[in-house]
């Protein structure tokens, strides 16, 4: 069994996107085209590109979500929250 210590895990639900790390959820706004996110192409200590499905479209789009901002936002030590964190999974519960 893989060990997610060290695993972050990115979803969405309708317009709100949840960051999750260990006991820690982030949510913020995305865009209201964003079906779901299907997969992440990068991690790079705060900074994720990740293939998405947006609605009414058959293609899948990149994005990026820049989480240093978001996390200065809500007063989260980005340098010490980021540390961690080895990858980022979808995962839908």
């Amino acid at each position: 069994m893989k060990n997610t210590l060290n695993t972050a895990f990115l979803s969405n639900n309708g317009e709100y996107t949840f960051f999750k790390f260990r006991d820690r959820v982030i949510t913020f706004l995305t865009g209201k085209r964003l079906e779901k996110y299907t997969k992440i192409l990068e991690w790079d200590n705060g900074y994720i590109v990740v293939l998405c499905k947006n609605k009414n479209e058959d293609n899948l789009e990149e994005d990026y979500i820049d989480l240093l901002p978001i996390l200065d936002n809500l007063y989260i030590e980005p340098e010490e929250f980021l540390a961690p964190i080895k990858e980022v999974e979808v995962r839908y519960d």
